[in-house]
């Protein structure tokens, strides 16, 4: 496979609003619809290898980092909704609309309160509350995301699927110093969890996505994302032996989508590739930084708190792929570990009309294994500790 775009030209087919559920859907969205509602159906269990959650992995006793600029920056954004929108930004802690997030651009069951709508002071909030619990390149690249989904527009004409300001923000429980609550954000390639528990965050899952992943014209011009996602993967394959290849290599061909994306919260998933004992030297530290691409997307406060969560199982992290590993090539990639599970691919067109996967439509999300994704094994914990009133 080869990159395989070069003129970046809109796909023809039936129109799909991004802005409200439309009264008359494709016979693939029914079924998309069907699967997510059998899906939510299941009580949440997380990614796991065999359908049950390692134990101990998470604990309330591990180090955290002062949340509060977290709590501020929601509250500001709340108090400067009218109380319409308030009422549809906030939804109790144990919705399940922390669940219903979709990556495509059609509209299947968004949630919260539509930045569109809103004025530019609410939105400078709404985005200050996103770039509290980010990295300063992670903002950067949530918000490339979004300008992005507005190149797509430009190049669509779809006025109605896509645009820079259709993600719907949503805070589930109350903002609090030492009550568990958190916040979402939905839409096209671009799903931010954050559970927050007093000094402690969890930001996942995590999706983040493009089409086209580079803007050449429009008001975004020179626009681009996920350049450290694509290369630090493609160096550490790249670094591997012929025979560790043999072993890393799942499939010439790449996936449909990658394997956890929405409606995948139980998603069962085991070991593969290789291992990182089965590394060198100097291909670990390339697999380092792959993890610490990802990883670096929290905020300062955090990202070492991971960091050293993610090291403390490196011998039980594993590498995997599919594709070639030429320097242009196509491919998907996955770290997995108990704690962290990094994916990553190239996708065909769908607002684009090009039928193999290339590189101008990627997708990546970060899910945290074992029950932890939402922040779930935290709550529980804490809730087995103090036993009080669910909030």
């Amino acid at each position: 496979m080869t990159n395989a775009v070069t003129v970046l030209r809109p796909r023809n087919r039936p129109p799909v609003s991004g802005r409200r559920l439309s009264a008359s859907l494709p016979d693939g969205i029914k079924r998309m619809l069907a699967a997510a509602d059998a899906a939510l159906a299941q009580p949440f269990v997380g990614i796991t290898t065999n359908g049950k959650p390692a134990p101990d992995l998470f604990s309330l006793q591990q180090a955290g980092a002062p949340t509060a600029p977290i709590r501020q920056a929601a509250e500001a954004f709340l108090d400067a909704l009218t109380p319409t929108q308030r009422s549809e930004a906030l939804f109790p802690l144990d919705s399940d609309v922390w669940r219903r997030w979709s990556n495509i651009h059609p509209f299947l069951m968004r949630h919260g309160v539509l930045l569109d709508a809103l004025t530019r002071p609410q939105r400078e909030r709404a985005l200050a509350l996103l770039g509290a619990c980010l990295s300063q390149a992670a903002f950067e690249a949530a918000r490339n995301v979004m300008k992005l989904n507005e190149t797509i527009r430009e190049i669509t004409g779809r006025d109605d699927e896509y645009g820079e300001w259709l993600y719907w923000l949503s805070v589930m429980g109350t903002p609090s110093a030492d009550q568990p609550w958190g916040w979402q954000l939905d839409g096209h390639h671009l799903i931010v969890n954050c559970f927050i528990l007093q000094n402690h965050m969890v930001l996942t899952p995590l999706f983040m996505g493009s089409e086209p992943t580079t803007a050449d014209t429009g008001v975004y011009a020179g626009t681009r994302v996920f350049e450290a996602e694509e290369q630090s993967g493609l160096a550490l394959a790249r670094a591997l032996t012929p025979q560790q290849l043999q072993k890393t290599v799942l499939a010439e061909e790449l996936p449909n989508e990658v394997f956890t994306s929405a409606f995948r919260d139980n998603f069962e998933m085991r070991y593969e590739g290789i291992g990182y004992d089965e590394l060198t030297s100097g291909q670990r530290d390339l697999l380092l930084q792959v993890l610490d691409t990802y990883v670096d997307r929290l905020r300062p406060g955090h990202a070492p708190i991971k960091r050293e969560e993610v090291r403390r199982h490196l011998h039980n992290t594993h590498f995997a792929w599919m594709g070639q590993v030429d320097a242009h090539s196509v491919f998907y990639y996955r770290v997995h570990s108990p704690v962290i599970l990094i994916e990553f691919d190239h996708q065909r067109g769908v607002a684009l009309d090009n039928d193999a996967p290339s590189r101008q439509h990627i997708h990546t999300v970060v899910r945290t294994p074992n029950g932890n994704d939402y922040g779930m094994d935290l709550l529980r914990q804490h809730r087995q500790r103090f036993d009080h009133t669910r909030v």
